[in-house]
């Protein structure tokens, strides 16, 4: 994978923020419905494309380093931070 790719298959799925592994596989069902091949408009290319950039970002995310630091779980889950102030 090479960051080229990698760009690439970000623009195909669209994403524009941050989005889970969850998020980026309902995205890929929902493109490979409307690019199978056996599907009206669909094309065996654009599919192939789909699936490779669908690897990519699996690979992408499977090996991301995850932060255990406070600052990060913060950022991650806010409403967690001040969780003292509205449970007594």
């Amino acid at each position: 994978m090479n960051y080229d790719d990698f760009i690439k298959s970000v623009e195909l799925f669209g994403i524009i923020s941050n989005m889970s592994k969850k998020d980026v596989k309902k995205r890929y069902l929902k493109l490979s419905k409307k690019y199978h091949p056996d599907m009206e408009g669909g094309s065996h290319e654009k599919f192939t494309e789909l699936k490779k950039s669908y690897e990519i970002l699996q690979e992408y995310m499977d090996s991301y380093s995850f932060s255990f630091e406070e600052k990060e779980f913060k950022k991650q889950f806010p409403a967690f931070t001040n969780y003292k102030n509205w449970v007594k």
